[in-house]
């Protein structure tokens, strides 16, 4: 049973930068795509950012885009958002999600087509 656990949120100020991880226990992540969504106080769960299962496809919210990018070590089984110069809408809890097999970055983040999801980590942008 595949287990998903992000790490790495935290409390920062606008323009600042963190890295989360997604780190993947009980199977190999190389036959999943993974995607990052967000929620914040509020709203629904949106998609942020995705990556195909061979990492050749990506994807990312149009507030994003430019500032997060996501990727992938099959080494480490982990996959990574690396956030940068943050803003106050960023503030939510990040969500690792996976779902096995050959889908598209677009559908995993739009269509939220997931069948793993991690426990979340706060990211808290503070004015």
């Amino acid at each position: 049973q595949l287990q998903l656990v992000e790490s790495g949120g935290g409390l920062v100020p606008p323009g600042g930068s963190l890295t989360l991880s997604c780190a993947a226990s009980g199977s190999t992540l190389d036959y999943y795509a993974i995607g990052w969504f967000r929620q914040a106080p509020g709203d629904e769960r949106a998609g942020v950012s995705c990556i195909s299962m061979n990492g050749d496809d990506t994807n990312y919210a149009g507030s994003v885009k430019g500032r997060f990018t996501i990727s992938r070590d099959k080494v480490k089984n982990t996959v990574y958002l690396q956030m940068n110069n943050l803003r106050a809408e960023d503030t939510g809890v990040y969500y690792c999600a996976a779902r096995p097999g050959a889908i598209s970055a677009e559908s995993m983040c739009v269509m939220q087509r997931v069948d793993y999801w991690g426990q979340g980590t706060q990211v808290t942008v503070f004015s």
